[in-house]
């Protein structure tokens, strides 16, 4: 594996087990379409949230949360359409998360939770 991949794997398995200690139950990992990923689909009480993590290990670049373009977000609001068509989740609220993770070596320096962080324009 890739030192970038085993990079952004470490991130979502830190932003996994943060989510578990707020009370989310994680329903899914890396869902998949063609297009598009969802790193991470989660619960608490009735609303499904689905989570992009970035992980950075700093901000030269911008922060975490500006990697997720619009487009970006299109992708994952599509990918969590056909969740929600082959998941028995119709009567959920649906929510769009972005958890951003920072990272120095093998260590979590912070992890911010940005909820809401973008919403679907139209219903899914």
């Amino acid at each position: 594996m890739s030192k970038q991949k085993t990079f952004g794997k470490f991130g979502e398995d830190s932003a996994a087990k943060f989510l578990e200690a707020q009370g989310y139950t994680i329903v899914a990992r890396n869902f998949r379409i063609r297009s598009a990923e969802i790193d991470i689909i989660a619960r608490r009480d009735d609303v499904l949230v689905f989570v992009e993590v970035k992980a950075r290990s700093d901000i030269r670049h911008g922060l975490p949360s500006e990697a997720v373009t619009f487009r970006k977000q299109k992708k994952i609001i599509e990918a969590a359409g056909v969740f929600l068509q082959d998941e028995n989740f119709s009567e959920c609220a649906c929510r769009f998360d972005i958890v951003e993770v920072y990272l120095r070596g093998d260590c979590v320096e912070e992890i911010n939770h940005i909820e809401n962080a973008f919403e679907v324009e139209q219903d899914i």
